[in-house]
Parts: C-alpha cells; sequence; structure tokens
C-alpha cells in the first residue's frame, strides 16, 4: 500500500514549501508516500466550473487505478487525529493504495468526486490547498507516530 497526495499546483511562498516538505519528509518515514503535483488552471478567462473541471481531469490522471480515493473538502468527515491514524492503518491493512485529492482555488471537479470513496475534512474552514497540503503532510507524520506510539502525540 502507498499513499499518494494529488494536488494542484506548487506552493508559491518559499517559507510554506518548506514546511509542507519537512513534513512530507516526515510522513515518508512511516507510509511509502508519493506526492503529485498538476499543473494549476489559469482562471482568467475560465468559469470556476471550467477551470474545477480541468484540474479534476489531470488530477484523476496521477490517481493510481483501484486506489481508495480520498477528496479532502471542507464539508468532509472530519476526524480525531487518533481517529485519523486508526482510519489510515484499516486502510494499510487493506493493502490497496490511498490516494488523498487536493483541488485548487475552485475545489474539485466531477471527475474526481465521482471516484471518491471517503470525503475527508481537513478543518471545518476553507483552507487554501497549500494550507491543506500542509495539514494533510502534518497529519499523516502524526498518524504515523500515533500507530507506531511514539512521543509526538499528545
Amino acid at each position: 500500500m502507498r499513499i499518494v497526495v494529488a494536488v494542484v499546483g506548487k506552493p508559491r511562498d518559499a517559507a510554506l514549501a518548506a514546511a509542507i516538505r519537512e513534513y512530507e519528509t516526515r510522513a515518508a518515514r512511516y507510509w511509502p508516500l508519493e506526492v503529485r503535483e498538476v499543473r494549476e488552471e489559469s482562471g482568467r478567462s475560465l468559469s470556476g466550473d471550467q477551470v474545477r473541471g480541468r484540474e479534476a481531469e489531470r488530477l484523476a490522471g496521477v490517481v493510481p487505478a483501484g486506489a481508495h480515493v480520498v477528496s479532502c473538502e471542507r464539508d468532509g468527515r472530519g476526524m480525531s487525529s487518533e481517529e485519523f491514524a486508526q482510519w489510515v492503518q484499516r486502510r494499510r491493512e487493506d493493502a490497496k493504495d490511498l490516494a488523498f485529492v487536493i483541488g485548487g482555488a475552485f475545489g474539485l471537479g466531477e471527475a474526481i468526486r465521482s471516484v471518491t470513496a471517503t470525503t475527508l475534512s481537513l478543518a471545518p474552514w476553507t483552507l487554501p490547498h497549500e494550507l491543506a497540503r500542509l495539514v494533510l503532510a502534518e497529519q499523516l507524520y502524526r498518524a504515523g507516530t500515533i500507530v507506531r506510539r511514539e512521543p509526538y502525540h499528545k
């Protein structure tokens, strides 16, 4: 089982990019982790629906076939860190790839929503996709420490 994080765009802020890399590196110590970035669509001459659709097609193209797809959206299922850790561990035991998908500024389109098995809320607020990526990376790291009963999670 591998964990794939499919995300629209690259972090623009250097400090945020460094924090994301740090937590993705930490999380990769516990889970086989791959990050797949797709190009962000320019919304200058397109509607939000068109942007969502194009980005969703790109995201769908990097999600492994047969993966359990988790769409990260504000209105998804909320979990405590402990619940999330156990949930990820159960998916690991299923030996099925797990793909977390984070959309761009306009959210996720139908090409992803139609294959989503789980919708996960990273926070009750709307987060910029770069910040959502950081939160997810930190929680994947924390989940690994919880599963191994290491002291990071207090």
